[in-house]
């Protein structure tokens, strides 16, 4: 089953997206490949390239919510790393027969159309996982990864 996962993203929750996005962009030199308002998660998700890989920064859209508060008084933190699977359900059947607890049971939409699913951190060493069935191969083709 893992041989087919590949790394889709790596989330960080930011309080500032300005000053993400000037360390990120500017200083660091990754480049900005899309911008998308997620309001089911609360969330405003920023991809930025690095390398053929992701980072997704995440800006809460309610100071109140469970991602700000994940955060805490840290202006960035590591929130999840999320893994491109090809048949979700199937994926999520696997993990649950194997005792891996699921905060999502069936597949929910997510940026650009993805199918996700989150699996619980206490089953999996206190890591928050993201399960990622691309909507298309075409957008990933066009943000050149």
């Amino acid at each position: 089953m893992n041989g087919s996962w590949a790394i889709d993203h790596v989330a960080i929750v930011v309080a500032d997206v300005d000053a993400a996005l000037d360390l990120y962009t500017r200083k660091l030199g990754f480049e900005e490949i899309y911008r998308e308002r997620i309001e089911d998660q609360g969330v405003e998700a920023i991809g930025l390239r690095a390398g053929t890989s992701v980072i997704e920064l995440l800006l809460p859209l309610d100071p109140t919510s469970p991602v700000a508060r994940y955060r805490g008084e840290s202006a960035m933190k590591l929130h999840h790393t999320a893994y491109r699977v090809q048949n979700l359900e199937a994926t999520l059947a696997k993990l649950k027969a194997q005792g891996i607890r699921l905060i999502d049971e069936h597949p929910r939409s997510g940026a650009h159309g993805n199918r996700i699913a989150f699996l619980h951190p206490k089953s999996t060493g206190g890591v928050l996982i993201e399960l990622c069935e691309p909507a298309s191969t075409t957008l990933r083709a066009a943000e050149g990864l």
